[in-house]
């Protein structure tokens, strides 16, 4: 009998995905019973491939599902500035033998939190499209999630994407909408925590150099990020999806959380896709986030050496 927690991630691989599945491919405690596959950090076509790919570097089966190739209603620019073109450093790699599977992503995310119903934990690492239409289909599917952790947000209005919005929530924020109205509360790790949470860059060199062929992949890929924000926010290099993802593996490495009442800004203009807190509870809504605030750099910093040394 399988006791592991089951764990079902909707990503838009990108580098920090990457990690962050590694991440979830290491532990012992969950078992990923598949990948949904948003566009974001980069098209849909890359997405897809960069999850297939880091499946069989990492030496694991996941069922990978395909789903939406834009967002919900208005077109977002993508992050292949940071990530290369490809999403993975644009180091030209070998696609994966395997393909994807035939289901769309937003069928496949109800059909397992029906299989798994009362113990999935649903992690969204990107854009939140695919489980918007899956809410669409089926509004009940929050009953059926026992934890659902979401990478989005700045809760204090620091952005990076905008001045006040982080990229996740930006590139789709009807679906975002969509998605934090319909569950009652959600777990939030925001771009303001990943700032909060740096990685040595040296120390992440370090442990990818000595990690074998999933640490050697994960340089290559990651070089061109790496590089990136070395030259833009210091001797810390920031992997949000690695630290949401940390999160839903070891919670209890949670140092201080707040649950408030969180909103998205939909109007056109520069707030399009902030996250607002309502710190004070002035307007009376219930409380729908639980948000992160301080995590247990040392713990956080262990998982991911093991992850990429294995």
């Amino acid at each position: 009998m399988n006791d592991k927690i089951p764990l079902l991630i909707d990503t838009d691989p990108g580098v920090d995905d990457a990690l962050a599945l590694l991440l979830a491919f290491d532990d012992t405690n969950h078992d990923v019973v598949g990948l949904t596959i948003a566009a974001g950090n980069v098209g849909l076509r890359h997405t897809v491939a960069n999850a297939l790919k880091l499946c069989e570097v990492a030496g694991r089966e996941v069922p990978v599902y395909a789903g939406s190739p834009s967002p919900l209603l208005h077109a977002a620019p993508d992050a292949a500035y940071v990530h290369g073109n490809d999403g993975f450093g644009d180091i030209d790699y070998t696609p994966a033998a395997r393909s994807a599977e035939a289901e769309h992503a937003a069928l496949a995310i109800l059909r397992l939190s029906h299989v798994h119903a009362g113990k999935l934990v649903l992690v969204a690492l990107g854009p939140l499209t695919n489980i918007a239409l899956a809410l669409k289909l089926d509004p009940t599917l929050p009953a059926r999630v026992a934890r659902f952790v979401a990478m989005s947000g700045a809760v204090t209005g620091h952005g990076n994407i905008t001045p006040s919005a982080e990229f996740n929530a930006y590139f789709d924020p009807e679906a975002a909408k969509i998605v934090f109205d319909a569950f009652p509360q959600f777990d939030l790790s925001d771009w303001e925590a990943t700032v909060a949470h740096g990685l040595p860059h040296d120390a992440v060199l370090g442990w990818m150099q000595s990690g074998g062929e999933v640490g050697r992949f994960y340089e290559a890929i990651s070089r061109k990020t790496r590089e990136w924000s070395a030259d833009r926010r210091g001797d810390d290099w920031h992997c949000a999806d690695a630290l949401a993802m940390a999160w839903v593996l070891e919670p209890d490495a949670a140092i201080e959380v707040e649950t408030r009442p969180l909103d998205i800004v939909l109007e056109h203009g520069p707030a399009r896709g902030a996250t607002v807190v309502d710190w004070q509870r002035q307007l009376g809504r219930p409380d729908n986030a639980r948000i992160l605030m301080r995590y247990d750099a040392a713990r956080f910093h262990a998982r991911i050496r093991r992850a990429l040394t294995p």
